[in-house]
């Protein structure tokens, strides 16, 4: 499955994956990986194999070119695919011999990305991964995703503040606040159930305070996320409701009253 993380800057999604890659050291808790229990931070090699990491900038050797991170990895990894990254890079329209240095920020998360492609992966985590990308190559980097997870065994975690990106490929949206996770929900509940009640005064003080989530005055109408959408139509036909996007629900949770 693809879980997509989502939150406001500071809210805590990179540190959860710096967390769960052992780039700073937990304080409390536990975290499993892969069916593993990560004990102090210590990361088997056995995992990092199974292990592709894309953070939101370059973490390569600037001097080298990608023909030469080629033979770096290749000894790093007892499952690299030299074949495959190759061809990655062709479908990718990475230059081999061009330095990374030369990159554009868009080439070098594409080159992150085929590197995580490149061995035995079987979780992919990736902080903010296509905000460098234009719609297009965003939207191949996508399909590359989907392909991805046809694998049963396979997972992507991925964190991002395109959220329509998320709306196209996630299975589950998690979304964190101040540190703490508010929900953890299918997002095809979120798109398909959630809704938005836009109303008067009068009409908001007639709502049935259980169906409220969060609401949020504006300065001609009140708008109300609620759980059931299809329920909310029924119950209030006088009022609009409307969808509410992956969007609309993190910002009524973070600026709404509860």
């Amino acid at each position: 499955s693809i879980v997509g993380l989502i939150g406001e800057n500071g809210a805590g999604k990179s540190t959860t994956i710096n967390l769960i890659t052992g780039v700073v050291k937990k304080d409390a808790g536990t975290i499993k990986m892969l069916d593993n229990l990560i004990d102090n931070n210590d990361i088997e090699n056995k995992i990092k194999e199974e292990l592709g990491v894309v953070f939101d900038g370059s973490n390569f050797p600037v001097s080298l070119s990608a023909k030469q991170l080629n033979n770096v990895l290749k000894n790093i990894y007892s499952s690299w695919e030299e074949h495959k990254f190759f061809s990655l890079l062709k479908k990718l329209s990475l230059p081999e011999s061009k330095k990374i240095k030369d990159y554009s920020k868009g080439m070098k998360m594409k080159l992150s990305i085929a590197v995580a492609f490149s061995h035995e992966t079987k979780l992919l985590i990736l902080d903010e991964a296509t905000s460098g990308l234009d719609p297009i190559m965003r939207d191949e980097i996508l399909d590359m995703f989907l392909e991805f997870i046809q694998d049963e065994e396979h997972s992507i975690l991925v964190s991002s503040h395109i959220t329509s990106d998320l709306e196209k490929v996630a299975d589950y949206i998690v979304f964190i606040h101040n540190g703490k996770v508010l929900f953890s929900k299918p997002k095809d509940e979120l798109i398909e159930q959630y809704g938005i009640i836009k109303c008067n005064a009068k009409q908001f003080d007639e709502l049935n305070k259980n169906d409220i989530i969060r609401y949020r005055k504006q300065d001609y109408e009140w708008q109300v996320l609620v759980a059931n959408r299809q329920k909310a139509e029924k119950d209030y036909p006088h009022a609009l409701v409307v969808p509410a996007s992956i969007d609309d629900i993190m910002l009524l949770y973070v600026k709404g009253e509860y």
